[in-house]
């Protein structure tokens, strides 16, 4: 890993917003109606307790899996650090934290992590809905409904769909053994288990680095640091987990009744997440919106990298949802933020909810179909009064300059058209060609700020990049670049805006950040992945050019599942479920726990070999060879500097 000197004090302190901030800050006071205080009355209504101090603790560390402790500067006036429509939603999210009540017999668990855990009342034990990210949260909110609400055993848990932050915490309120033997029903989307594995597993390591910029998870929370995601309060970082469901919805109109519970099922697949469904309760006349609505503008692409989403289908299933259920209903909650009451102001909502997706994807391909590349339909699109100026659809999560980008690469790719862009340099190539014809580092740096002193952080930004990329040792160039990405961040309406922006910057002040050098999957994760998703991300780590001209046929005799060959040949990959090669290299004797356990790097082979757990015929050396051509993804990689070069 390539590293680079932290800088020294005199350049690495965070500095106060400039008078250009000061300015945008103001035009937001000046544009929405802050005297609307709707959002808080129904943040709060229906507290029934929490727990204080807001500190959640981790299984396995000294660090807390969740910590709301230290954001009481909250409860001030904006600062000029912070936009004060962002900082309104921080005040959501983090000042309203604990039980409540949305109707008698569905309760939310609220800011013990990113997402909500909804709890319903059957007959005889709670129906989960969404047990958060980590199983430390989960707990710590099941007790808290037991010890407010009286002790009750969970008879189900529902997976509305396939995002870490609504399922990773299920071991924290069932057990495995308690799924699969079908003593609790766990209930998911078609797709649910696919989508779920390959989202954390084959892209894993790349959205995990990126999300701790995303979330913030690097910065300390203050006026000029960490103050929200948007989505949430903050994302818990505890011990994660996954469970295979036992019941799978596939159909719009499915119903089950659970534990005297009915409920009845929409599909809303490729929305929010490509597995997910909303469902709606006739006793309770509650309809639960998944992700698929929140009390904001969500991500069409989300920053920290995943598939760009259908913003067309999203906006047609919330008008199916209102089709569905609206005659019926009186309340809608979902599974971050907090609900509305009332049927017409739930329908006021879901219509702008759905007009605000409808009018991002018409607008841009309307502008794309005009010839107007994403960069420039993205500068000029903005939202009509009646959706932007309500507060539920601001950019706190998304953002309409985004979104607008990710829907034109949906229909018509990153490409645009332009041949000059067709072939581009990579960044420290193309970086260095810059600083040639600009002049050298000294001479951009030294334009770049009479730019930042204009307020022209943008352009400041896209050309101290090349500095940096070119010269990360130029630290002049570093701190300036630096204090452009912080007030940049100041001034985002958006939380991960805000973040991307203060972990860049921070990162340019003081490097990487500490923590393990590779990423690896938890053993509640990876007692959970089914063999053939297992497979598929050892196809990713497979090394190209370690594994050229290796032809390896491994006989995988599982001693508890189904036998499997596994075969390397021009550099790639395969598993094949129920076959066997007639003269492999190598045949391993091994259970399927203990071989996943070994291809995530949670064991080694002599380990298992010394127990009796494993044994192999053949070549050994074949095995050992086989274990040489797997990548170890560096965990901490740069983002905001050059990344080493690769051979």
């Amino acid at each position: 890993m390539t590293e680079y000197s932290a800088l020294p004090d005199t350049l690495s302190a965070p500095k106060p917003a400039t008078a250009t901030t000061r300015a945008v800050q103001q035009s937001f006071k000046d544009k929405l109606d802050f005297s609307n205080r709707q959002s808080f009355e129904d943040a709060k209504r229906g507290f029934i307790a929490t727990i204080d101090p807001i500190t959640i603790a981790h299984d396995r560390s000294d660090r807390a899996a969740f910590d709301l402790s230290q954001m009481h500067f909250l409860k001030d006036e904006a600062p000029d650090t912070v936009n004060p429509s962002l900082w309104r939603q921080a005040q959501l999210n983090a000042g309203h934290h604990g039980l409540y009540e949305v109707v008698d017999g569905i309760y939310q668990i609220r800011s013990f992590d990113i997402a909500n855990m909804t709890l319903v009342r059957g007959n005889t034990g709670w129906i989960i809905i969404d047990p958060l990210t980590s199983s430390e949260t989960s707990r710590a909110g099941l007790k808290l409904a037991n010890e407010q609400l009286g002790e009750r055993p969970v008879v189900a848990v529902i997976h509305t769909h396939s995002h870490a932050d609504h399922f990773a915490g299920v071991l924290g309120v069932i057990t495995a053994e308690q799924a699969k033997s079908g003593e609790i029903t766990v209930i998911a989307p078609i797709d649910y288990v696919n989508e779920a594995l390959s989202e954390n597993l084959l892209a894993g390591n790349v959205m995990n680095r990126r999300a701790t910029y995303m979330y913030g998870n690097l910065l300390k929370p203050s006026a000029t640091g960490f103050v929200t995601t948007g989505l949430g309060a903050a994302l818990s970082m505890g011990t994660t987990g996954f469970i295979i469901p036992n019941d799978i919805i596939t159909v719009t109109g499915e119903t089950r009744n659970i534990d005297g519970i009915e409920i009845e099922f929409q599909m809303t697949m490729g929305t929010e997440a490509p597995a997910e469904m909303v469902f709606y309760f006739p006793q309770f006349k509650a309809l639960c919106m998944s992700e698929i609505t929140s009390h904001h503008l969500h991500n069409i692409y989300t920053p920290r990298g995943a598939q760009v989403r259908d913003a067309l289908a999203w906006a047609a299933q919330i008008n199916e949802s209102i089709d569905l259920f609206g005659d019926r209903l009186e309340v809608q909650f979902a599974c971050h933020h907090w609900p509305t009451w009332g049927q017409d102001a739930v329908i006021d909502y879901l219509k702008k909810q759905r007009d605000l997706y409808k009018f991002i994807h018409d607008q841009t391909l309307r502008l794309a179909n005009h010839g107007y590349t994403k960069e420039e339909i993205a500068e000029q699109l903005t939202l009509p009064d009646s959706l932007g100026k309500e507060f539920y659809n601001r950019d706190y999560y998304g953002t309409v300059h985004h979104n607008a980008r990710a829907v034109y690469v949906k229909y018509l790719g990153y490409f645009d058209g332009n041949p000059a862009h067709l072939y581009p340099l990579p960044p420290v190539e193309v970086a260095n060609h810059y600083l040639d014809f600009m002049g050298g580092a000294d001479a951009v740096v030294a334009k770049a700020k009479d730019s930042f002193a204009r307020g022209d952080y943008r352009w400041v930004a896209e050309v101290l990049n090349h500095v940096v990329m070119a010269e990360p040792e130029h630290l002049e160039g570093r701190a300036l670049l630096a204090d452009t990405l912080e007030q940049l961040g100041y001034q985002s309406e958006s939380g991960p805006w805000r973040n991307f922006y203060l972990c860049g910057a921070l990162e340019l002040r003081e490097g990487l950040p500490a923590g393990s050098s590779t990423f690896a999957a938890s053993e509640g994760m990876v007692r959970a992945i089914p063999l053939f998703n297992l497979f598929q991300t050892m196809s990713v780590r497979l090394n190209s050019d370690k594994a050229e001209g290796i032809h390896l046929h491994i006989n995988i005799e599982f001693t508890d599942s189904e036998a499997t060959l596994l075969t390397i040949e021009n550099s790639v990959l395969h598993a094949f479920a129920g076959r066997q090669h007639e003269s492999p290299t190598a045949t391993m004797k091994i259970s399927e726990m203990d071989y996943k356990r070994l291809m995530m790097g949670l064991t080694d082979a002599a380990q298992l070999i010394e127990s009796g757990a494993l044994k192999i015929d053949g070549d050994v050396t074949a095995l050992a060879q086989l274990a040489g051509l797997f990548d170890q993804f560096e965990r901490r990689f740069p983002i905001v500097t050059p990344r080493k070069p690769w051979n």
